[in-house]
């Protein structure tokens, strides 16, 4: 039998599962030629980008294996996004994953592409035992202010879980969120439960504002989300705002509703 061409070895390598790269490794080690080493160094790069997003999962995880192991079974992260928008509502995700969950790529949702972010949330809704989204409307924002519209996003994504949850861990400063909780500064990006529920959050909010743009589309939302885009600022000074936009936020506060 012929010995296998660079092109073949290379293919073979670069088309096999993390499992089968050892032994390929092991069984092409003494193969000198330069293309073979270079499927070889690219196999074990691989293999090292792998270790290390095992061992972030781990980490991410780490907080929640530490409650289960302190008796404390019910644990749901939970987030918001769009707090900073112009128009369209602030929204919480609330997810309740198993403590073994390790879904690749999982992070703040701000840091990933879109197509990414709907991706982890199909995975993420396979995975979890419970998700919820909860959106509080501008009219409310505008009545309360922004920082109660956000606790009250949060509370009612909890609550909307359909269990008891037991302890709830939070992105940012401590809240009162009515359950026994743990604040984490950057927990979006530091643990899983809370990134999950900034992803469903996003996914979520994005979607509703596309919804948005088909009954106002002078205004881009399928393309701003509702933030304040140079464009976006534009048009609301040009056409003023509509009944989605936030009217205590300026430049809304400053013009008549459209």
């Amino acid at each position: 039998m012929s010995e296998p061409t660079v092109a073949e070895i290379s293919r073979t390598i670069a088309s096999a599962s993390l499992s089968e790269l050892p032994s390929l490794l092991e069984r092409y080690a003494r193969d000198t030629r330069s293309g073979v080493v270079a499927a070889l160094a690219s196999a074990r790069r691989r293999m090292e980008r792998d270790d290390a997003e095992c061992k972030r999962l781990d980490r991410m995880a780490e907080l929640q294996a530490t409650l289960h192991e302190s008796g404390v079974m019910v644990v749901a992260g939970v987030d918001e996004v769009g707090r900073g928008c112009l128009a369209g509502p602030v929204t919480a995700g609330a997810v309740i994953l198993p403590v073994t969950a390790r879904i690749t790529g999982i992070d703040d949702s701000k840091r990933l592409k879109p197509v990414t972010r709907v991706q982890l949330d199909a995975e993420i809704r396979t995975v979890a035992h419970a998700v919820a989204v909860a959106h509080v409307e501008p009219s409310v924002i505008d009545a309360i202010g922004i920082a109660p519209a956000n606790l009250l996003a949060m509370r009612r994504a909890v609550e909307s879980l359909g269990v008891e949850v037991e302890h709830v861990l939070i992105d940012g400063l401590p809240v009162d969120v009515g359950r026994p909780s743990t604040a984490v500064v950057g927990g979006d990006r530091l643990v899983s439960a809370i990134a999950a529920a900034s992803i469903v959050a996003k996914v979520a909010r994005d979607a509703l504002m596309r919804e948005m743009d088909a009954q106002f589309p002078e205004y881009g939302f399928a393309l701003n989300k509702g933030y304040g885009t140079l464009e976006h600022i534009e048009v609301i000074a040009r056409i003023g705002p509509c009944k989605l936009h936030r009217m205590s936020f300026s430049p809304c506060s400053q013009v008549t509703l459209f």
